[in-house]
């Protein structure tokens, strides 16, 4: 990837990823919550509560999020069918971007698994001198050849719809900082407890 389009997307990042106001969010029903056809779910599609999860893979919240929290609610709300979790990328630095596209060549349930990877050793990958080699190796693991990484990393179509969603994000949600949760149109920021979002999921259900 040339300077100047690593340039060009961190200019686009620091636009979606720029303080926001703190927009007010009215509560949803799950099927209120819409939905892009390439959106990546865990759990029950049918389930009435939707967490949208917007993180960026070299965030280390996101690592905490999905290291110490994601778990709990993956065995307490999602495997019960009462929750999914509809993950969206939200890049803040250009491998964060370039990861994400190497991310969703990742076909089916190996997605996530890729995720929870990358997000474990995200602090060896990220703060190395050559992060997207390190990125190759683990993606390698997962079942992409070396061509095909190469392919994705350097995907310019699926980057530019990442950014997309990202600014839609931004524009829908207010979305400026990561991890952020919108629990049926609840908005959940930063790291926050396991506790604190059952109570906020416990909520919601009593809604729907």
């Amino acid at each position: 990837m040339t300077r100047r389009k690593i340039l060009i997307m961190a200019g686009a990042m620091a636009l979606v990823s720029a303080a926001g106001i703190a927009w007010p969010l009215r509560h949803l029903q799950a099927e209120e919550m819409a939905l892009y056809p390439g959106d990546r779910i865990l759990g029950d599609r049918a389930a009435p509560v939707t967490i949208l999860e917007y993180s960026s893979l070299t965030c280390p919240a996101c690592a905490a999020f999905h290291r110490d929290t994601l778990p709990k609610i993956k065995e307490t709300w999602i495997a019960e069918g009462k929750a999914k979790l509809v993950y969206r990328h939200f890049p803040l630095d250009g491998v964060a971007l370039r990861a994400a596209a190497v991310a969703n060549c990742i076909e089916g349930e190996r997605f996530f698994s890729f995720l929870d990877v990358l997000f474990k050793s995200q602090k060896r990958w990220a703060k190395s001198k050559d992060p997207m080699k390190a990125i190759g190796q683990i993606a390698r693991l997962a079942g992409l050849s070396g061509d095909k990484f190469e392919s994705c990393a350097n995907d310019q179509a699926e980057m530019d719809k990442i950014l997309a969603v990202a600014q839609e994000a931004k524009a829908t949600y207010g979305i400026a900082r990561t991890p952020t949760l919108i629990i049926n149109g609840r908005k959940v920021e930063g790291t926050r407890s396991y506790d604190y979002i059952g109570r906020i999921v416990k909520e919601v259900m009593q809604g729907t």
